[in-house]
């Protein structure tokens, strides 16, 4: 074998290695279970890797900026559950927020009903802000957000999952949990969501993939706090439908009608 031939050889082995840790996903169903005030959906999809057989199951909570936006709910207390606080809150949808200490403190910004209630923090895994005002749902880089913006709900996140409608490469592809997320797909559309086990790097292969969610292509989307953290909550025309989050956490992201 020559030595050019060795390098391609490698440079194959490479890719494969690649599309086997990222999954190449496809879509089983994606179904509206239910609709909530303001034009909120809830979509259930499942979804298979093409490589690995592996399964996940997604739920999204789908709106319009025109007619629902996002609020976050702050618990300093964190004795509420989510589906406490969605009741009470009156939202239409929810899931757990961003990443906070052992104490309940807040790890990166966090404004509630217009509030700063802890600052814009620069890290590496926080590397992305969600927020709502004048119209909008917007996810951005944390170095592109500015709080002069004035928004009335914003949360501090990471890492970035979808970016530009493609999965962020570098993801970690070998730890497996329940995560829990939010994505746009341009100006007139969002998403709050909740994934089965899954590791980051598949998370971002799934919502990258076409169908994942009818009338719906993802641009951008941020990982939340995951693992035991995470939960989803909606209120359909039906009843809510509850997947619990496993312990208490300091803060929800809800969608509420505008």
């Amino acid at each position: 074998m020559t030595f050019r031939h060795s390098i391609i050889l490698r440079f194959v082995l490479w890719l494969l290695l690649a599309a086997t840790a990222r999954g190449e996903w496809r879509v089983l169903s994606a179904e509206r279970r239910a609709s909530g005030q303001g034009g909120v959906e809830h979509v259930e999809t499942r979804v298979e890797d093409a490589v690995g057989g592996g399964l996940a199951t997604l739920h999204f909570a789908v709106f319009s900026p025109k007619m629902a936006t996002l609020r976050v709910i702050d618990d300093p207390a964190a004795q509420s559950a989510l589906a406490d606080a969605m009741q009470r809150e009156k939202a239409v949808a929810g899931v757990n927020g961003g990443y906070f200490a052992p104490d309940y403190a807040v790890v990166g910004l966090l404004i509630s009903d217009g509030r700063v209630v802890a600052p814009l923090r620069k890290a590496r895994l926080l590397s992305g802000v969600v927020s709502a005002g004048q119209g909008r749902v917007q996810i951005q880089r944390a170095a592109e957000f500015a709080i002069k913006a004035k928004p009335t709900a914003a949360r501090q996140c990471g890492p970035f999952l979808v970016e530009r409608g493609a999965p962020v490469p570098g993801l970690n592809s070998t730890k497996a949990a329940r995560r829990t997320f939010v994505g746009i797909g341009g100006a007139d559309r969002a998403a709050i969501g909740y994934s089965s086990h899954v590791t980051l790097a598949q998370l971002g292969a799934i919502l990258a993939t076409p169908g994942i969610v009818p009338d719906l292509k993802f641009q951008r989307a941020l990982n939340l706090d995951g693992g035991s953290s995470s939960g989803f909550w909606f209120a359909g025309e039906d009843g809510p439908f509850s997947i619990r989050e496993r312990k208490t956490v300091r803060d929800f992201i809800a969608v509420v009608p505008r």
